[in-house]
């Protein structure tokens, strides 16, 4: 069985995905992961904390997963290119809930530095990810964007023809 604050990450999880931040309440999180309001409270003090907490866990779930997924790839082009099958697999796995990041971005005021920061820490993050494999600046911003917009793009066309085709782009860029 898992631990309350298992259970709380999960049901928040599920229901950000489902009814985003703004419209899921505290009272519901606890209610639906069926722990007591104490539990809650003993491990967030409210629910931003929550969220800085899931997207941290998010955080580190989805750059495990995307590792995993690359990890049989030899070079760094290869692991370039194969980065937007990921998004693919994602997409079929997830059923198109794009980017959670993104999705409470669109949610919160602009002057909440709490959640901001971890969604900027969490996009550097992923920059990062390609200036380290391709070690150029300008070759790996334009891969990121590319893959960024595949992210936006199939979960709201509930499509991959872009990332499809965002991957082609990729790999002519770097051959």
């Amino acid at each position: 069985m898992k631990s309350p604050r298992e259970r709380i990450i999960e049901t928040t999880f599920q229901l950000f995905a489902r009814q985003g931040y703004n419209s899921t309440g505290i009272n519901q999180i606890i209610s639906e992961a069926e722990v007591a309001k104490a539990s809650f409270y003993q491990y967030f003090k409210s629910k931003e904390d929550l969220c800085v907490e899931f997207l941290n866990v998010r955080h580190d779930y989805w750059f495990n997963e995307l590792n995993s997924f690359l990890a049989k790839e030899k070079d760094a082009k290869s692991k370039t290119i194969k980065a937007f099958d990921f998004l693919v697999y994602m997409n079929e796995k997830e059923s198109f809930r794009g980017c959670s990041f993104l999705n409470i971005l669109s949610e919160i005021p602009m002057d909440n530095s709490k959640i901001l920061s971890v969604i900027q820490s969490h996009k550097a993050d992923l920059r990062n990810f390609f200036l380290e494999l391709l070690n150029d600046d300008d070759l790996s911003d334009h891969i990121y964007m590319l893959f960024e917009s595949s992210i936006i793009e199939s979960q709201l066309f509930k499509s991959n023809e872009l990332i499809v085709k965002s991957k082609k782009i990729v790999t002519n860029l770097i051959q």
